[in-house]
């Protein structure tokens, strides 16, 4: 029997100088996804990812070094300009703008893209006790 040897293309280390950061802050964790230009992700980070569990996963520092994480990752395929997309309710909103701001990428714009109803389905009957 003769073995057929399969080619496989390698895959190859794409750079990406402009790029978008994603921060979803909810009450519980902070996700920071950074994508190029197209959308594709070049890397990814959260508070969990981070090592953090439980009631620390929703701190502000805990959001800082999610942010740390993952620009760490993204500086290491050339990026270097990006626009910062920020959405939800939680408290690591500004700590990972400010962990940003201090890693040295320069922001050419920031955008606060939380979802607002305007008024929405009806909301539920209100909770007696």
């Amino acid at each position: 029997m003769a073995t057929k040897k399969i080619k496989t293309k390698k895959k190859t280390a794409k750079t990406v100088e402009n790029g978008r950061i994603y921060i979803t802050s909810t009450f519980n964790n902070t996700l920071v996804t950074i994508t190029d230009i197209k959308g594709d992700v070049v890397a990814w980070s959260s508070s969990g990812a981070s090592g953090y569990k439980g009631t620390r996963k929703s701190t502000p520092y805990a959001a800082t070094q999610a942010v740390e994480n993952v620009i760490k990752k993204a500086q290491e395929k050339g990026l270097k300009n990006v626009e910062v997309y920020i959405k939800g309710p939680g408290s690591g909103r500004d700590s990972a703008l400010r962990a940003i701001k201090s890693t040295g990428l320069s922001i050419t714009q920031i955008a606060d893209i939380t979802p607002i109803p305007h008024n929405g389905p009806r909301a539920s009957k209100k909770r007696r006790i």
